[in-house]
């Protein structure tokens, strides 16, 4: 049952002492709770029965004082605990985003981006939700539970025993239900992961969705999903309601023998009218905290399966990690070496195939091959997307995996295929990477990726929202911006998968006299299909199946590198 809150426990160290205060105040609030059926009995038998009105009076005194004093910690102790618990699950949320940076492309490519994002945000504000709602409650009714059996005993063990006769049953019937209900918590969740899956793939599709005439076909698979998850979240209704009622209605029958047997003893005058009642009111607020334990028991479960789910990703090994004592890189040259590289994506048929090539510092370097040859890939290793899994990729001399990832990923920098664009301003979108780069510098890395012209146009300039990934311009113009973003970074090595496969030839060729103009002392490495621009390069990289065909000059296209 709790494993998976032990594994929360380094989250809450940081916040022992907060979390202390909160505990030491919920503790006493509970204890002045405590109080108040006591008084009930010194009104019955010290001031009632006795007719003393100062008693009344003292006696009135006490219960306002406790309810006041009892209202105004519990208020306190409560806020305080929502904050801390607040930021205890915003530090795994943060972990949790960190980690998902980590992991390499196959995990996302295996894994849908729905059941992420349910995990990251549904899963732990369940687990966030019960924390607030539950946690402290635990507490405060374990306490009173446990003050109000001591009181009871204290006024009549005997009746207590009675009392507590049917608690096994109680026990076995959650036992029972537990295993249950955590199966249908999980089920609820996955079916939950699976609409929130099928909304993002619609919507991203939502072109092709309308195109295709298939809105009434999507909205089918729609009510499919709902209704799977609607069939999972009744079952589990039902098992958490019976799980809750029926240690209820054990707990009335105990109640209606202490009404006999308590009333008996009074009758005999074996015990005070007050002590029963006192009795009594300990009983019915006893009645309070099982009932309550009983829901945070179903609760915490619920809590479980959200926690196992989220601790699923946590467990997602990364494949590319930073070696231990890595070293930092100041500064690259740019000198990129693959020697007998080898990798495969599914880890069987390689893509790339003992591939040994040199990129000279302040080369331009052209990589041609046809569509799915596994262009990007060489991308993907440089900038340690992947590692390979045979041979050695360097800079400067230094393997990659030598070098703390932030200095790598500091002197290399990518501009992908189809580049992503924040739903922020053009000027946003190239700033990011660099969020202190000046107004001037943005300029410069648009005209240098021949943009500026195209964003002065615009009715809002650079303050024009881009869109969600940047659908609010052509396709053309988000890679161009893209270009931008990656030159304002000014890194020692450049790649670029693809940057000009959405504009036209004119536009292409200009882009590329910028590119070489501007970056010139600066290693370039250019993938693209069309052969065109092979004129423009210091070195050629040909894609041929799993290996490369190295030409070092344009001129000398026939000879082997």
């Amino acid at each position: 049952m709790f494993r998976e809150y032990r594994r929360v426990l380094p989250y809450l160290l940081p916040y022992w002492r907060r979390l202390a205060v909160v505990l030491a105040v919920s503790l006493l609030s509970t204890v002045v709770s405590l109080s108040q059926p006591y008084i009930a009995k010194l009104l019955v038998d010290e001031a009632l029965l006795k007719r003393d009105v100062g008693a009344l009076v003292l006696v009135a005194g006490l219960m306002v004082a406790a309810t006041v004093g009892g209202f105004i910690l519990a208020v306190f102790s409560h806020y305080r605990y929502v904050k801390v618990s607040a930021d205890v699950l915003f530090d795994m949320r943060l972990d949790l985003y960190r980690h998902l940076q980590a992991l390499s492309p196959r995990f996302f490519a295996r894994t849908k981006l729905g059941d992420i994002v349910s995990r990251l945000n549904n899963d732990i504000s369940e687990v966030q939700r019960v924390a607030s709602d539950s946690a402290l409650s635990l507490l405060s009714s374990a306490v009173f539970l446990a003050g109000s059996i001591a009181i009871m005993i204290w006024l009549n063990p005997l009746l207590f025993l009675l009392t507590v006769i049917l608690v096994p049953i109680c026990a076995a019937v959650l036992r029972r239900y537990q295993q249950r209900l955590m199966a249908q918590v999980r089920e609820m969740r996955e079916r939950s992961a699976e609409i929130g899956s099928f909304l993002i793939e619609s919507l991203t599709g939502l072109r092709l969705v309308v195109s295709s005439n298939t809105q009434e076909q999507e909205a089918g698979r729609f009510r499919q999903a709902n209704n799977r998850f609607v069939d999972s979240l009744l079952k589990m209704q039902l098992t958490a309601s019976t799980a809750g009622a029926l240690p209820g209605g054990v707990l009335a029958l105990a109640t209606a023998a202490v009404f006999l047997y308590g009333g008996k003893h009074v009758i005999e005058g074996a015990m005070t009218v007050g002590s029963l009642v006192a009795f009594m009111a300990y009983y019915m607020r006893l009645m309070g905290p099982v009932h309550s334990l009983l829901g945070i028991w179903t609760s915490l479960t619920t809590a479980r399966a959200s926690l196992a789910r989220v601790f699923e990703l946590f467990d997602a090994k990364p494949d590319v990690v930073e070696k231990p004592g890595a070293e930092p890189f100041e500064a690259a040259c740019g000198e990129i070496v693959f020697h007998e590289v080898t990798f495969g994506h599914n880890r069987d048929a390689p893509v790339l195939d003992r591939v040994s090539f040199t990129v000279p510092a302040g080369d331009f370097c052209v990589l041609i091959g046809p569509s799915g040859a596994g262009k990007s890939t060489v991308a993907d290793l440089v900038l340690r997307l992947h590692d390979p899994e045979a041979g050695s990729i360097t800079l400067d001399g230094r393997d990659l995996r030598d070098i703390r990832l932030h200095d790598l990923r500091r002197e290399i920098v990518l501009v992908d295929q189809t580049p992503f664009l924040f739903h922020a301003s053009i000027r946003e979108n190239i700033a990011y990477g660099r969020p202190g780069a000046t107004e001037e510098g943005i300029r410069e890395a648009a005209r240098a990726a021949s943009i500026d012209d195209f964003i002065a146009a615009l009715p809002e300039g650079y303050e024009t929202i881009a869109g969600e990934r940047g659908l609010a311009i052509s396709a053309g113009e988000r890679q161009r911006i893209a270009l931008a973003r990656a030159l304002l970074r000014d890194p020692a090595v450049l790649i670029l998968d693809e940057p000009t496969a959405a504009v036209d030839p004119a536009a292409e060729r200009a882009i590329v006299d910028g590119l070489v103009g501007r970056l010139r002392g600066r290693t370039v490495i250019f993938i693209t299909h069309r052969h065109a621009l092979a004129d423009r390069a210091d070195t050629i990289l040909t894609l041929d199946g799993a290996a490369i065909l190295a030409v070092r000059r344009p001129a000398a296209v026939g000879e082997t590198g």
